[in-house]
């Protein structure tokens, strides 16, 4: 019988950042979101399914305790459709809610070389935002993010090395991992 393929990578894989110094960067990174929308209608909080699901609900709840409202929904675009490397941008869900005249706030697992965000910004930029912010959990430590795209909210930086875990899966395996693993090389 052959072995699970998540169970072979955590085998080959190094935890690199731990549910405790998780929880601690999403806790840090609230206060200056809630800052930045305290005026005005509440943003929409668009989640990057599903990478983004673990991230985006933990980060909402931090900001609700901090008192910031948001309008919920999100989306689904992906690049990589269960494999470990980008492809061509495949849209499988667009959001119900109006855009038009709103903030929005996306919330991501990762930004890596930054494709697939560029391109949801770009979108939601289409439909009339008035401001496109991104926040995501973690950002891969390397130069090749697409020129012009910088999340506005950072968790944590992760080695530029395969990684899964709190939401980042390893062929479609490891989301619900409580930590972030990383690949040997």
């Amino acid at each position: 019988m052959n072995e699970h393929p998540l169970a072979t990578a955590l085998q080959h894989s190094d935890l690199v950042i731990d549910r405790m110094t998780i929880d601690a960067a999403i806790r840090r990174m609230a206060g200056p979101i809630a800052r930045d929308y305290a005026i005005g209608a509440p943003p929409v909080y668009l989640t990057i399914m599903h990478g983004g699901l673990l991230f985006a609900g933990q980060l909402a709840l931090e900001l609700g305790a901090l008192g910031l409202d948001l309008s919920f929904d999100y989306l689904h675009a992906t690049r990589y459709r269960g494999g470990t490397s980008g492809g061509e941008l495949v849209w499988k869900h667009r959001p119900a809610t109006a855009l038009y005249g709103r903030r929005v706030l996306l919330a991501d697992d990762i930004l890596d070389e930054g494709y697939t965000l560029a391109e949801v910004k770009r979108w939601c930029i289409e439909q009339g935002a008035t401001d496109v912010r991104i926040a995501v959990l973690a950002v891969k430590n390397h130069g090749r993010v697409v020129d012009g795209l910088a999340a506005d909210y950072v968790g944590l930086e992760v080695p530029d090395r395969y990684v899964f875990g709190y939401g980042m899966d390893y062929h479609e395996q490891g989301r619900n991992l409580p930590g972030i693993y990383a690949l040997k090389d």
